[in-house]
């Protein structure tokens, strides 16, 4: 936390690319406390890759502080429309590219995002962070020695609410490599998940192969999934033929194994 105060301070004055996940609103929060509101930018870029459910909460998590919501056409990246394997690439460059933009129009020089010690040494595929490097964003949590369990012990013991948000991805990586997405697509996820939640499993993947659906949970959370046996209807009554239970439990980017 004294590393992370001191990289803060050097910046004086920082916006910060946000997502309301665990990652980047402890930032938000400790550079607030660090440097003031008047100091810190949050970025909040609302697009189709995030479910609603999760813009409504980070909005809620930026009240006091100072924030711009900005919307973004991620469609209009063909990349991302066709879910291309180096789409979060793309996706990224265009995204940031817009936060720097707007944060330079506010006098802001220095732009940061929640990346941590823990991205990138995990072995999944991250090609936005290539994106993010390329423009010169900040990673002062990786920097400071942070990883994703620090951050939520740290947000624990300084009562930001989000220390126990499950970890969110977006929308696209529920589909296959390839495959044209459009937004009917993304909210019969966004919807499908939401089922989920609502039983209180708040980490779900369901992953679409064409007609059927993949669930990914928790292995400890099976029993819960299988005691709601409604929730094969429900799913069907989205749109889905069949729908399973990935045995292997959840996985972080399992498209890309």
């Amino acid at each position: 936390m004294e590393r992370l105060t001191q990289i803060l301070k050097e910046y004086k004055k920082l916006a910060i690319a946000y997502s309301g996940g665990v990652d980047s609103n402890f930032l938000y929060q400790v550079a607030r406390q660090t440097l003031g509101n008047e100091n810190v930018l949050a970025v909040l870029c609302e697009g189709s890759m995030m479910p609603q459910s999760e813009i409504e909460e980070a909005k809620k998590n930026l009240e006091g502080g100072q924030y711009v919501i900005i919307p973004v056409d991620v469609f209009a990246v063909d990349e991302f429309l066709h879910n291309r394997k180096d789409r979060c690439y793309h996706c990224k460059m265009n995204v940031m590219s817009t936060v720097k933009a707007e944060a330079k129009k506010r006098g802001f020089d220095y732009v940061a995002d929640g990346n941590n010690k823990d991205d990138g040494a995990d072995g999944v595929y991250r090609p936005g962070m290539k994106a993010c490097e390329e423009l010169g964003i900040l990673s002062p949590l990786a920097q400071a020695g942070f990883t994703k369990k620090m951050i939520r012990k740290y947000s624990k013991e300084l009562n930001i609410s989000t220390y126990n948000k499950p970890a969110n991805a977006c929308l696209a990586s529920r589909f296959p490599y390839d495959t044209l997405l459009t937004q009917e697509k993304l909210d019969l996820v966004s919807k499908a998940e939401d089922l989920f939640h609502e039983l209180g499993i708040g980490y779900v993947r369901v992953r679409v192969h064409e007609e059927i659906a993949r669930i990914e949970v928790e292995k400890d959370q099976f029993q819960l999934v299988l005691e709601h046996p409604e929730l094969v209807q429900e799913l069907k009554n989205l749109g889905f033929k069949f729908v399973t239970l990935d045995l292997a439990g959840i996985s972080s980017g399992s498209f890309d194994k």
